[in-house]
């Protein structure tokens, strides 16, 4: 048994652990997935277990909880984030302004007016969220944020209310409400985006959902009565007309169709369908009538199937581990118990006057090691590669993704619409003597010219290329699952499949040897025949895209496998695989199959982006650690992957893994910088001079950084403070420099 639960205000890694540590210890709980980016929590129980204790659980972990099944206030959470940042991003502009102003009485009690609000009203989450980790006796960037914020805060207000005090420590009497204003700004502006982020998470679900018909023509009683769709029952006999799609899962039990798949299957080509085949609920009848046996409804839908695979993979946990919380669970207690034992220190055994020596030197060691340019160091990366990756038609829906996307090792593409461009064309033309390529080019797009059949559309737009003009045709009759029969020009013009000619009693026996050929490299094969004679063989295959063979070359170079996956049959599969450079190949699978395969290679420890266009790739975008949408594929997949290709070129997948490992080299080194300023000052900070310098005899030029002791000024650790900032800054800056690579 499953319970799945909302989670609201979760923001790290410490977060998830905290929450699946107190739903664990409900009695009758098994086993607990928390994912951060869904937030949701998914508890998996052999016993009944009560959906209150769950959420009596979560809340003593300091979150808020609901059953998913309720209605959230995703809105307003990303409103109010919204309105946080843009309040402390006034503030904090007019704040940085006075600080440029010459100064004036009351200056000091103004800035500190402007930054009180921004602090302890925007900044309020971050207070809250730090004190839920000291619940928990453990640290996360809420206490980071706090305690760096805080301490530029607190001294500030220490230096309006005791400015004497200063003074006669002959340090500065500055203030730093525009540090902390101003960093509270910068993260506020991060939490909107990725509350904004949230709120679409649910998108490609109600999506799926939207395409079940509301109402089913159903037969009952000798009489066809429309009902909603929900009240359909196994076994009920269901009319669909042309151009309306199927509301269930059933089996075909009169007339023929041409039935458009491609939302769940993925595959262009109409599926022609007659008596005993199964149809898919959601999925588009083309051309005939047909009634047929209702088998599965509601959840137990082929479409039903689909949503709940993409629920479930969205609430699983993404293998994502955050560097920065992981250091500050380490790094922040640490600091903290330096600052303290410092201030112990300098009281009990420092120069008079002590508490003031003690209380400063406390000061700057949590100035010193601030952790400002840590907040910093990720989402200036991010915020940096993301704008970068929009301008080349990368579209990156959150900060994860790319992360993601950075570690991918192997990468698992569909065909239709992925490699190749999605809709068949002529790519072999085999005729007789009797009749020239173009003669039979302009008599079979003559006769096809009133059907709408992709096959037929194929022919018309080969015939448009060459310039052929189109005859004048009439006794257009399309035979389902056989193809069409015409008179052009006088002429009896029969174009279809083997079956059509056998139906019509047509010898073709003089084609079949490159018929053979043309179906052993996967392509389709329609033959044309003309007064009763057959003549001509047209070869059609969904083909290449220009740039898919280049792309899996790159990947290739860069360590990455290749697998493609696809509904197709095996055969056209392995063509089209060769053509891209792809060893690899996993056919004729259905939508539940291809999240099956990326499942697989996770437990092989494998990290893999799934790249796809359509309905039926939505489980395995969701199941992928980094699922990667085709721009000019289907809605469902662009909301459910995590990065979306705008462009619809697979260059755009080369340079998406390449700015994630850009992205993500450029954090880490900007969290190496983000540390090395300010721990290597800890020392300092702390008195450490104070060994050399215990007698005075500062060297005159460093008595405004080092007093007259060796004890740091507190200014000079905001200096080092806001020069890890501007480096890790300035190192973000660098990524605007990267350059997308291109097919030559």
């Amino acid at each position: 048994m499953k319970t799945i639960l909302k989670i609201d205000g979760m923001h790290c890694a410490a977060c998830v652990g905290r929450t699946e540590k107190a739903l664990s210890r409900v009695a009758g709980v098994d086993s607990v997935f928390v994912n951060l980016a869904s937030e949701k929590a998914t508890v998996v129980h052999e016993a009944p277990v009560s959906t209150g204790e769950l959420l009596k659980a979560v809340e003593a972990a300091g979150f808020k909880a609901r059953p998913d099944n309720t209605s959230g206030d995703d809105a307003e959470i990303a409103g109010k984030a919204r309105l946080r940042f843009v309040v402390a991003l006034i503030l904090s502009a007019i704040i940085m302004v006075f600080h440029f102003v010459p100064h004036f009485h009351g200056l000091n009690y103004l800035l500190w007016a402007l930054a009180t609000p921004v602090q302890f009203w925007a900044g309020a989450g971050f207070y809250r969220g730090a004190w839920k980790a000291l619940k928990f006796k453990t640290a996360d960037m809420n206490t980071l944020i706090t305690i760096g914020t805080s301490s530029a805060y607190f001294y500030s207000v220490f230096v309006v209310l005791f400015p004497s005090l200063v003074e006669t420590t002959e340090l500065s009497s500055g203030v730093y409400f525009d540090t902390s204003a101003m960093i509270i700004a910068l993260v506020l502006l991060g939490k909107y985006f990725e509350a904004r982020a949230k709120k679409q998470t649910s998108q490609a679900i109600n999506k799926l959902m939207n395409l079940q018909p509301r109402m089913a023509s159903v037969v009952r009683s000798g009489s066809e009565v429309s009902v909603p769709v929900s009240e359909v029952i196994p076994g009920d006999e269901i009319v669909v007309r042309p151009g309306e799609r199927i509301p269930v899962d059933g089996n075909v039990v009169q007339g023929y169709s041409s039935i458009d798949e491609s939302m769940i299957t993925g595959e262009s080509l109409p599926v022609e369908k007659s008596p005993g085949d199964e149809v898919i609920g959601a999925s588009i009848n083309k051309t005939g009538s047909f009634t047929f046996k209702a088998t599965r409804v509601g959840s137990q839908t082929v479409l039903g199937q689909i949503i709940r695979l993409v629920e479930e993979a969205q609430g699983s946990r993404a293998p994502i581990q955050r560097l920065a919380d992981v250091v500050s669970g380490y790094f922040v207690p640490v600091v903290v118990i330096i600052a303290v034992l410092t201030f112990i220190a300098w009281y009990l055994a420092g120069p008079s006057p002590s508490v003031t020596y003690a209380f400063l030197n406390f000061i700057a060691v949590l100035i010193i090691a601030c952790p400002c340019a840590l907040g910093l160091a990720t989402p200036t990366a991010i915020m940096v590669g993301t704008g970068k990756g929009a301008e080349n038609g990368i579209l990156i829906r959150d900060a994860s993704a790319l992360e993601l996307a950075a570690r991918v090792d192997t990468v698992v593409l569909d065909k239709t619409g992925t490699l190749t461009t999605g809709a068949p064309v002529v790519t072999d033309i085999f005729t007789l003597e009797q009749i020239s390529e173009n003669e039979a080019i302009g008599l079979a797009a003559s006769a096809e010219q009133y059907s709408e059949h992709p096959l037929a559309q194929a022919l018309l737009e080969l015939a448009k290329k060459r310039n052929i003009q189109l005859m004048e045709s009439w006794d257009f009759n399309a035979v389902a699952g056989y193809g069409i029969v015409a008179s052009v020009d006088n002429r009896a013009v029969v174009i279809g499949n083997s079956r059509l000619l056998d139906k019509n009693s047509i010898n073709y026996e003089n084609l079949e040897t490159a018929m053979d050929r043309l179906v052993q490299s996967g392509k389709t094969v329609m033959i044309m025949a003309v007064d009763g004679k057959a003549n001509t063989i047209f070869g059609l295959a969904d083909t290449l895209k220009p740039e898919s063979r280049w792309a899996v070359q790159r990947l290739r170079d860069m360590k990455i496998n290749c697998i493609m996956v696809t509904g197709d049959n095996n055969r056209t599969a392995q063509a089209i695989a060769a053509q891209a450079g792809i060893s690899e190949v996993v056919a004729e699978v259905l939508p539940h199959d291809k999240a099956g395969v990326i499942e697989k290679l996770q437990k092989e420890g494998k990290k893999v982006a799934m790249v796809g266009d359509g309905i039926n790739d939505a489980p395995a975008l969701a199941m992928a650690d980094v699922g990667i949408a085709i721009g000019t594929g289907t809605d469902i997949a662009i909301e459910t992957g995590g990065i979306t290709l705008m462009r619809g070129n697979l260059d755009g997948l080369v340079n998406t893994i390449r700015l994630g490992r850009q992205t993500m080299r450029t954090i880490k080194q900007n969290l190496f910088w983000a540390f090395a300023y300010n721990t290597a000052l800890i020392p300092i900070a702390a008195g450490a001079l104070y060994l050399f310098y215990s007698s005075g005899g500062v060297p005159e030029g460093l008595n405004f950084i080092l007093g007259d002791y060796g004890f740091l000024n507190p200014i000079m650790a905001a200096a080092a403070m806001a020069l890890s900032s501007v480096s890790v800054v300035s190192n973000s800056l660098r990524l605007r420099s990267f350059k997308p690579v291109k097919m030559n």
